[in-house]
């Protein structure tokens, strides 16, 4: 029996600005969309167009307050090639979050707190 991965899933307030963000910080596109019939909630399913990986976005109707993301001690990993032009894109987009020069990373927030690590490609 294999176990492969699928998709990670994020919880958003505003989809739209989610959806936003993860187009214009990482260039993830919407794979697909649920929406379920009775207009209780939206999931966006975003790729890479690379992988085979998902990130979902559940968005709840209902939901007015944020979530409670705890201490965050969580977080997805991005390659890139062009690191620095990376790094000084979020920068301008003022979305970075933590770095760690010793290491060669660094992490971005995106609208509902949630931290992506950005890593050079080996």
């Amino acid at each position: 029996m294999n176990f492969t991965f699928a998709h990670n899933n994020f919880n958003v307030l505003d989809l739209e600005k989610s959806l936003k963000f993860y187009a214009d910080a990482l260039g993830l596109k919407e794979a697909r969309r649920k929406v379920a019939d009775d207009g209780s909630f939206i999931l966006v399913y975003l790729t890479d167009g690379v992988t085979p990986h998902l990130l979902e976005l559940t968005w709840l109707r209902d939901r007015k307050e944020p979530y409670n993301l705890g201490e965050n001690e969580f977080h997805l990993a991005f390659e890139v090639e062009d690191y620095e032009a990376a790094h000084a894109k979020h920068k301008e987009m003022g979305c970075i979050c933590y770095e760690n020069p010793a290491m060669g990373i660094y992490f971005i927030i995106d609208p509902d707190n949630y931290w992506l690590e950005i890593v050079p490609k080996k």
